[in-house]
């Protein structure tokens, strides 16, 4: 029977730009009329997948989203005193499995057009067929011998994978994670900042070295991320063990890891203050419902807290409930801990 497990954040970062638009100021969204700060699912992954956290609890079973295997392949090649063009031709004819390739006088000719989601063991496995290639073997890969269908890298299993000409190597995603947003109305504001040349002399002009500005806002971000956990299973082909490993890194890195965009210049690593997980077979829903009125109460941490579980009682009240059981983490009651939202889902991933 299909079960999930639902996962809801609410965490405050302070002055900060931590998921640029590409004009470099920080995303957004309108929600119900009101601007709101807004981190995306791709920026949240992104941060979480490169974590300590992902790396201390998964630590092999983690892929590698990259361009460059053909490049890997011919540089173990080359390693192994194999002749240049050689190395590259093997190269090309394995990497090609794993997407398109770019044309040959390309200024990078092993690598692929798209970047491929690739796990620790399609990996070694390009890598050992290459060697045999090199050796003199007669042989001309096809997909089957280099690609998985199912997964011992979690996070492709967690968060999917497209491979465009090998579609029956792609992975569904068991992990749905949406954009963060401020449950409050927020503008954003405008830093002007400058750099000074510390060789300059006292005779010169007192002008600074450089002149820039930079946007910046500040919020409480309510989060929401979904697992399959059968799904999250079935594509680690049933090592639920695994499985379980990756809801607890999944829920970790969500509480702990920010996004890394203008860290440097803003430190804005923070904490979710508010945690609720569920667990259960009901139709999965976000509770972002309960922001589509901004809050604009004088503590916005309380108030979003409130605001949340006021709105799950009521959407419960009218539809049922969406879970089996609960776990929750609120810091400014004092209530719960980070260990036993670990604890809760590594039992909701097992079953």
């Amino acid at each position: 029977m299909t079960s999930f497990l639902q996962l809801h954040f609410l965490t405050f970062y302070p002055p900060s730009n931590l998921n640029r638009d590409d004009t470099g100021r920080p995303k957004t969204a309108t929600v119900g009329g009101a601007p709101r700060l807004r981190i995306s699912s791709q920026s949240l992954k992104r941060a979480w997948r490169t974590s300590s956290v992902f790396a201390d609890r998964l630590g092999a079973h983690r892929g590698e989203r990259t361009q460059r295997i053909g490049e890997e392949i011919e540089r173990h090649l080359r390693e192994r005193n194999i002749a240049a063009d050689r190395a590259l031709a093997i190269a090309r004819e394995i990497a090609k499995h794993f997407g398109k390739l770019k044309p040959e006088k390309d200024k990078a000719p092993a690598r692929t057009e798209q970047l491929a989601f690739i796990g620790p063991e399609e990996r070694a496995t390009a890598l050992a067929l290459a060697e045999r290639m090199a050796g003199g073997e007669k042989l001309e890969p096809a997909a089957d011998d280099l690609l998985r269908r199912t997964d011992t890298a979690a996070d492709i299993a967690m968060f999917g994978r497209m491979l465009a000409d090998n579609p029956d190597y792609n992975r569904e995603a068991a992990v749905q994670v949406a954009h963060a947003i401020t449950t409050h109305r927020v503008t954003i504001e405008d830093d002007y900042y400058t750099a000074v040349d510390d060789l300059k002399s006292a005779e010169e002009d007192a002008g600074a070295g450089f002149v820039g500005e930079l946007g910046f806002g500040s919020g409480i971000f309510y989060l929401y991320a979904c697992v399959d956990t059968g799904l999250l299973a079935g594509n680690l082909g049933g090592d639920t063990a695994l499985a379980a490993t990756a809801s607890a890194a999944l829920a970790e890195a969500a509480a702990t890891v920010s996004p890394k965009g203008k860290q440097p210049s803003f430190a804005a690593r923070s904490r979710a203050h508010y945690i609720l997980a569920e667990r259960g077979a009901a139709q999965p829903r976000t509770l972002a419902g309960a922001f589509i009125r901004p809050v604009d109460g004088i503590d916005l941490a309380a108030d979003s807290i409130t605001r949340l579980t006021d709105w799950r009682k009521r959407l419960d009240a009218t539809y049922g409930p969406a879970a089996d059981a609960t776990a929750e983490m609120d810091v400014l009651a004092g209530k719960g801990s980070l260990a036993e939202i670990i604890e809760f889902c590594l039992a909701a991933a097992h079953g």
